[in-house]
């Protein structure tokens, strides 16, 4: 993807952006309610800037929004699809840069299991998934019952936190449900890397070397469902 980046006038810029910006630009849908929901706030939505407040971390508790990209593109080995994150976030907290990457939800699912995607296992999907298991630390942990979606999401935030020199890289689901539709798929997701989930807070996860993890679910105003 391109380095230079446009700034938006409103939530209607955010449509061209999208994969095929007639279908997925629907009201009620996740697209749209991301877009509206971050536009109509000054900085981070409060749900998000109120989950960094409960961080357990204090550094991470009064996070400044830097930047704010739509359908920020992250490259990864294997295939030719990057990650493509619906929100890349760039925040300042009191000890350095944190990056990270949005995944917006109505009743969307997160796609395949690992062991869908998987079929057919291509040369490209063994060299990605060789590429994910090495970047997270995974080793010989099974992941076959949890969604690809989540780890390459996570992937992404990653490379983004080397990328820019930001010591915390955060998955971050922003979810408009009513239901808190597949929340079951990101708790188990964020289990298997060694977190304890909980709605609305934003908890640690097993970190890497030079780069702590963290994983958030929020609550999205169903204000914007309407938008």
């Amino acid at each position: 993807m391109k380095r230079i980046l446009v700034p938006s006038t409103s939530p209607k810029d955010w449509q061209p952006l999208l994969a095929d910006p007639a279908k997925h630009w629907r009201t009620g849908y996740s697209a749209k309610t991301l877009a509206h929901a971050w536009e109509a706030a000054s900085g981070f939505p409060p749900e998000v800037t109120a989950a960094f407040a409960k961080s357990p971390f204090p550094e991470l508790r009064a996070l400044e929004l830097l930047l704010a990209v739509p359908e920020y593109q992250t490259d990864l080995p294997g295939g030719r699809q990057p990650s493509c994150s619906d929100i890349f976030a760039l925040g300042r907290a009191k000890n350095g840069l944190v990056a990270i990457a949005v995944e917006g939800k109505v009743n969307e699912e997160f796609g395949p299991l690992l062991s869908e995607w998987r079929k057919p296992l291509t040369r490209g999907k063994q060299e990605r998934w060789a590429f994910i298991e090495r970047l997270l630390h995974l080793g010989r942990l099974s992941a076959d019952r949890l969604r690809y979606q989540l780890f390459h999401r996570m992937a992404a935030a990653v490379l983004e936190a080397r990328r820019f020199g930001a010591g915390d890289a955060v998955l971050l689901v922003h979810s408009f449900s009513p239901t808190g539709a597949w929340y079951g798929d990101f708790a188990a997701f964020a289990e298997f890397l060694g977190g304890v989930p909980r709605k609305g807070r934003v908890v640690p996860l097993t970190p890497l070397e030079d780069v702590r993890l963290h994983a958030a679910w929020v609550q999205g105003s169903r204000r914007f469902l309407s938008s």
